[in-house]
């Protein structure tokens, strides 16, 4: 419910009448693909998922259920600030419930228990102890960023480099979910493991791309490359190349072993050069499986509201790239945000709702987000951004 970027475990609430709980737990501890059942009880059980993801099931009443809920969503350090602000209020809060003494103060659900509190609903997303609690007090939390908020998908790719999809059904199938553009990306000449685009193939592409405008229109398909940051921070395209995008995407995909110091001045370097739109997969992880360069992110987050730059998350579920925990201070900062899925495919798409949840948690709103933006505007930010 948090969102986090990696869990350990999954815990599931249920509430139920004390005749129904056995049922319940018999259907839990025979589920698809258990690889063993560690425990079995009548309020509470814990089964091992294939892939080794320990489950547990508990089943309380339904006065006990929106606190056991909120206890174990978490985080730890959230219920911590929120027994203490309950505390202050001469009351004390559990998993077990909320009390005035040895008087249960009833709540019906999440929402009852901040509001007996004094405080506004804080999504599950903002309950780090980041400054929600005092925010919720303050009746100052933002409004969240929402799925239906996005308008058009920005950094995808296609058959013309390393996609399983043509431009044709990437943009179908935004269309089918009822976005208003699509940003193609492909990958550099320097990608050449990716097939990575040569200047006749982008002049190539661009054509295509006109054909598909005329023929999909009002959808828009715009122009874009996912440029390669070499080793030195320079960029893989001459700028009368880069010209020819409606906006560019900057990654970096080679020469990871950097020093902190030598990875944030390539990155920089890089969003200096005043066509780089949009700072792709800020540190190149891949969540469990690769760490990412060190770079210091104040200082290229700097960089990038001096020069008008917009960062990326990426969407992936691997990447989530840039961190949630940065993007508050992007925000402050006035940093646009693109939400990105980076997609390979027409199902990549689906991936946004991992980047929406990330964003949530950075505390980003709709007026944050680049791809919240009709095309046209998303057009006028990136020619701003090359005007300086």
């Amino acid at each position: 419910r948090r969102k986090k970027e990696t869990v350990k475990d999954i815990d599931i609430v249920a509430s139920a009448k004390d005749e129904d709980r056995a049922a319940i737990m018999n259907h839990f501890t025979t589920l698809p693909d258990i690889e063993n059942v560690v425990s079995k009880g009548d309020t509470k059980s814990t089964i091992v998922l294939e892939g080794g993801i320990y489950s547990d099931l508990r089943i309380v009443s339904d006065a006990e259920y929106p606190h056991l809920l909120h206890h174990l969503t978490g985080s730890k350090e959230h219920n911590v600030a929120m027994r203490q602000l309950a505390i202050k209020k001469g009351m004390k809060v559990s998993e077990y419930g909320l009390f005035r003494g040895e008087e249960r103060i009833l709540c019906k659900d999440e929402a009852e228990i901040f509001a007996k509190l004094g405080m506004d609903f804080v999504p599950p997303e903002l309950r780090e102890n980041n400054g929600e609690v005092e925010a919720a007090q303050a009746k100052t939390l933002p409004k969240l960023i929402e799925p239906g908020d996005i308008r058009g998908m920005i950094h995808n790719h296609s058959t013309w480099s390393d996609g399983a999809n043509t431009i044709e059904e990437m943009a179908q199938a935004c269309i089918d979910r009822g976005y208003e553009y699509l940003v193609i990306s492909d990958h550099s000449k320097a990608a050449a493991y990716a097939n990575g685009l040569s200047v006749e193939r982008i002049k190539q592409q661009h054509a295509e791309i006109d054909e598909l405008n005329k023929k999909l229109a009002p959808f828009r398909i715009l122009k874009s490359i996912e440029c390669d940051i070499l080793s030195d921070g320079s960029l893989d395209y001459d700028d009368d190349v880069l010209a020819t995008f409606d906006l560019v995407i900057t990654s970096i995909h080679s020469k990871f072993n950097m020093s902190e110091s030598e990875g944030t001045d390539r990155i920089i370097r890089a969003l200096q050069n005043p066509y780089t739109t949009i700072l792709g997969h800020m540190t190149g992880r891949l969540l469990l499986k690769r760490d990412g360069y060190p770079v210091n992110h104040t200082a290229v987050i700097d960089a990038a509201a001096d020069l008008g730059v917009c960062i990326e998350i990426n969407a992936n579920p691997l990447r989530l790239d840039i961190d949630w925990r940065h993007c508050k201070y992007a925000k402050e900062k006035g940093v646009k945000i693109a939400i990105n899925p980076d997609a390979h495919r027409t199902d990549g798409f689906d991936d946004m709702q991992y980047g929406i949840g990330i964003a949530r948690k950075g505390w980003l709103t709709k007026n944050d987000i680049l791809n919240c933006l009709s095309a046209d505007e998303l057009l006028a930010f990136a020619k701003k951004r090359r005007n300086g």
